[in-house]
């Protein structure tokens, strides 16, 4: 990807060296604030407002010096561009369909973070929490997508960027209130027929942003395969394969391998976004 030069967005939170404190948040008066967090946004209220009543300290852990790696820095700056250019297409495709983009924060961690959604390690990957409308990356992922999903490149990584950015439009267009309030009157089963379809949404969205990404020339040659590789390598046949070695598909969260190759390449061929309705499509 032609990243190099472009400009950075000013909506990056660097959290990097801040570890989040697990007991503050996963038991006693931490999980009690958790319930109440979600509660509030589930109602339609503003999480944040909770969160500002809380300590300091109880919001962002202890402070460590952090010094990162020359390469690690570069990374920083990648996902800093990427964001930027998410901004920019999001603002234009919302313009046309006559409503105002919001620009989320992406938050940058190191280890463990604290978000309106709870507490979150390294390992959970990257995420979107809708509670504060924020993204969370620890850049180490960007190794683990590399080595142990055989994903290398760079526009993989900015396809899981433009993913979690999908998942904010769903936000902004009411899509994930939409979703999340059928959790109790859905099985479990059929809510991840749900999730699902919202998660293969949110491919069909990165492929969007990526196919206006390559009108503006910043696709270099086999960046699309870099995407499809990645968008194939989190399917949750292979991952489920390769943990236990067979599948459960009525536990599938995000789609199969093939799905998810799919709905992103539908949307960087149409560049579209009212054709990734996955919810209504006769084949998902």
């Amino acid at each position: 990807m032609r990243w190099k030069d472009r400009r950075m967005s000013s909506n990056v939170e660097d959290r990097r060296g801040l570890s989040a404190k697990r007991g503050m948040v996963g038991g006693g008066m931490g999980m009690g604030v958790i319930v109440l967090v979600l509660a509030v946004y589930m109602l339609g209220g503003d999480p944040n407002q909770v969160l500002q009543m809380l300590p300091v300290d109880q919001m962002q852990g202890s402070a460590q010096a952090y010094q990162p790696t020359a390469e690690e820095e570069e990374l920083a700056q990648f996902v800093s561009v990427v964001l930027a250019e998410t901004e920019d297409v999001w603002t234009q495709l919302f313009r046309e369909m006559g409503h105002s983009y919001e620009y989320p924060k992406l938050v940058l961690f190191s280890g463990s973070v604290q978000s309106a959604c709870g507490y979150a390690g390294s390992a959970t990957g990257p995420f979107y929490c809708p509670g504060d409308r924020k993204v969370y990356i620890d850049l180490s992922f960007f190794n683990e997508l590399q080595e142990r999903f055989q994903a290398p490149g760079d526009f993989a990584m900015a396809y899981v960027i433009a993913h979690e950015i999908g998942h904010h439009v769903q936000t902004l267009l009411g899509i994930s209130d939409q979703v999340m309030s059928q959790r109790s009157r859905l099985s479990e089963t059929e809510f991840n027929k749900q999730m699902v379809c919202m998660e293969l949404q949110a491919d069909f969205l990165a492929g969007v942003w990526a196919h206006y990404a390559s009108r503006m020339n910043l696709l270099e040659e086999g960046d699309l395969n870099e995407a499809m590789n990645a968008a194939s390598a989190v399917g949750d046949d292979r991952i489920q394969k390769a943990a236990q070695g067979y599948v459960v598909p009525d536990s599938f969260t995000h789609g199969t391998s093939e799905q998810r190759k799919r709905w992103f390449k539908k949307g960087f061929t149409t560049g579209d976004p009212g054709q990734g309705d996955t919810f209504n499509a006769a084949v998902l």
